[in-house]
């Protein structure tokens, strides 16, 4: 379970080439990990495509940004070369990693309920340690909210 101020938990996810990416890699880095329910749907690339546009920003304050989903890692890379994204994008079709931080949730939508990813994002500083946590986000303004935690960080 996440707890701010502790060691976020460690995973590892395939990646859009098949690379096997853990969260202990970007140690010494900020990270900003977001979780997030289907590539191609309309909340999904408009976070997306605005943490895209603020990717450089981002990485001057050390800061990696890491989007996670259940979707599989060719669906990652159709996103990616679609909306020219410049992070990483990492595939949880087990939903192993959202149980984990807590985002794998019940949701309900024109009266039907299913299990689902419930957006959220969460902000690990350059030790490891879970700092921010934005849940249930609503994606407009979100990512300015988000840099401004991380250069609060610096």
């Amino acid at each position: 379970m996440v707890e701010q101020g502790k060691k976020a938990p460690d995973f590892t996810l395939p990646s859009v080439n098949g690379e096997l990416v853990s969260l202990s890699h970007f140690i010494g880095k900020n990270v900003v990990l977001y979780f997030y329910p289907k590539d191609m749907t309309p909340g999904c690339t408009t976070q997306a495509c605005d943490f895209r546009d603020q990717y450089d920003v981002f990485e001057a304050n050390n800061t990696v940004i890491i989007g996670v989903s259940p979707d599989a890692p060719e669906r990652h890379a159709k996103f990616i070369a679609k909306y020219d994204l410049s992070f990483i994008l990492l595939s949880d079709e087990e939903q192993q990693v959202a149980r984990l931080y807590d985002v794998w949730k019940l949701k309900k939508n024109f009266g039907k309920e299913y299990m689902g990813i419930e957006r959220s994002t969460f902000l690990i500083n350059a030790r490891g340690e879970l700092v921010h946590e934005w849940r249930r986000v609503k994606v407009k303004g979100h990512v300015d909210d988000v840099m401004e935690a991380v250069k609060k960080l610096q």
